[in-house]
């Protein structure tokens, strides 16, 4: 399972499968082969012919086990997964395959969403029932087992290749959920196993880990670095927390914050430069959103929730992203505000910024000073190696103004930057055309800054950890 710039599809395969067993001793030393009988039972079922994907939003049901079977006559085993499109319909009541918008940058591959069914009904056999009487006492376990399975294709894969590495998942992912059971379970009492997605560095691309469910990851770490090992991935930065599971283009998600809009920009055509940006996901928070009128004042509070968003979707934290009144109480418990601050609408700043990182989130900052904004355009070896190293937003302040900076384009031969501002002024609604449109996301050459105000920068340093 491979997902690449390169790639154009994702196929998500999503159903229940019921796990149930007999335990006659859930302590005894067969409870182990009982479960293992149980999950190797589904496994079977899987790789049965009965076995049906039905793809969301369409006519099509595919028989993977069957020499490829689809009720649509014109898709065969031999049709490119691109085919699939035209009979998907989209949420304005075209297909998918006409109703690709063209957006200013590609943001994703196009998600296939499909459910795994089971026939029920079979020819009968000549077998009679048996019935088997037990005499000793025994525990019955059922749990659902929420199975998800992602394959990352071209579009011109086939479909049967498509479908035999669904199936090829699925029975990996009932491996793993064995796995995770036996490991955790105590006597009768078993965690359910919930798959996640992650999208690691190539050559690796979109795998899937079974994590059980109710044990946080402070007590999966040493699962983590079995994974970072096997994976050949560094030990300073979490990859494989929860919250660092992949975000599929076509799901919504659930708070209404915009995420990392930037995505959708094309960056400036500067000769002999390169492109340095933030890693990973943030939300993008400014004036007026959460009911709180701080227009006028917050715009730094809002550079600040931006921040710690990141450090929240990256997973370093837990916590959520802090209010206007929990950052000013923030300041007053590190002794830099007095009690009346709180509730107030004055102004913070970098320093300020740098203070509560440390309070709430544990997160250490560097300063950067800049006596005048035209200063400003020599500093792109510092914030080029601190994308590059770091890659956390950063917080500028000057005059009476707050933005975060995302990123730079710069050229170490010519001098010459632009840097990707995200502006927490906006006072609208979550419109990304609009945002990206009128520059509340955009690429700002040198002349942005006020060329004669000092400006202090807030690099906010990752954490070690995985």
């Amino acid at each position: 399972m491979v997902y690449s710039e390169e790639c154009d599809f994702i196929f998500r395969l999503k159903g229940i499968l019921e796990f149930a067993c007999q335990l006659d001793n859930p302590n005894g030393v067969q409870s182990q082969s009982t479960i293992s009988k149980s999950f190797q039972d589904l496994r079977s079922k899987v790789t049965s012919k009965n076995i049906v994907f039905t793809v969301c939003n369409s006519p099509v049901l595919i028989w993977p086990n069957t020499g490829f079977q689809s009720s649509v006559e014109s898709l065969t085993e031999a049709s490119a997964c691109g085919d699939i499109l035209q009979w998907i319909e989209s949420d304005d009541g075209g297909s998918k395959k006409s109703s690709k918008k063209k957006d200013k940058k590609k943001s994703g591959p196009t998600v296939v969403n499909m459910k795994l069914l089971f026939e029920v009904t079979e020819p009968a056999g000549n077998t009679a029932p048996s019935l088997i009487r037990v005499s000793t006492q025994q525990h019955c376990v059922k749990m659902p087992l929420p199975l998800d399975c992602a394959l990352s294709v071209t579009t011109d894969e086939r479909l049967e290749t498509v479908c035999t590495g669904l199936v090829e998942a699925l029975n990996k992912q009932l491996a793993d959920m064995e796995e995770v059971v036996l490991q955790y379970r105590k006597g009768s009492s078993f965690l359910v196993p919930q798959p996640f997605h992650f999208q690691l560095p190539e050559p690796a691309g979109l795998i899937t880990v079974v994590y059980p469910a109710g044990v946080p990851d402070s007590q999966l770490q040493a699962v983590r670095e079995d994974l970072h090992r096997k994976f050949e991935l560094p030990c300073d930065r979490p990859y494989l927390r929860r919250a660092n599971a992949f975000h599929f283009p076509d799901a919504a998600y659930k708070d209404g914050y915009l995420r990392n809009p930037h995505i959708h920009l094309n960056p400036p055509n500067i000769e002999d430069a390169k492109l340095y940006l933030v890693q990973g996901v943030y939300s993008y928070h400014h004036y007026m959103q959460d009911h709180v009128d701080d227009n006028g004042w917050g715009c730094a509070y809002r550079s600040l929730q931006t921040i710690c968003s990141w450090f929240q979707q990256q997973g370093y934290v837990e916590t959520a992203v802090p209010t206007h009144t929990q950052i000013q109480q923030a300041l007053v418990d590190v002794g830099d505000k007095e009690p009346r601050f709180v509730g107030s609408r004055q102004w913070i700043g970098s320093i300020e910024v740098q203070a509560v990182l440390n309070q709430l989130l544990g997160v250490t900052s560097k300063i950067m000073f800049v006596s005048q904004g035209s200063e400003l355009a020599t500093k792109g070896r510092e914030l080029a190696n601190h994308f590059q190293t770091e890659g956390t937003p950063v917080m500028i302040g000057g005059g009476v103004l707050a933005h975060t900076i995302l990123g730079v384009v710069w050229s170490e031969n010519t001098g010459q930057i632009r840097f990707l501002i995200l502006d927490p002024h906006y006072t609208g609604g979550e419109d990304l055309q609009t945002i990206t449109d009128k520059g509340w996301c955009g690429w700002k050459g040198p002349e942005f800054w006020d060329q004669n105000a000092y400006y202090n920068l807030c690099l906010p340093q990752r954490p070690k950890s995985i």
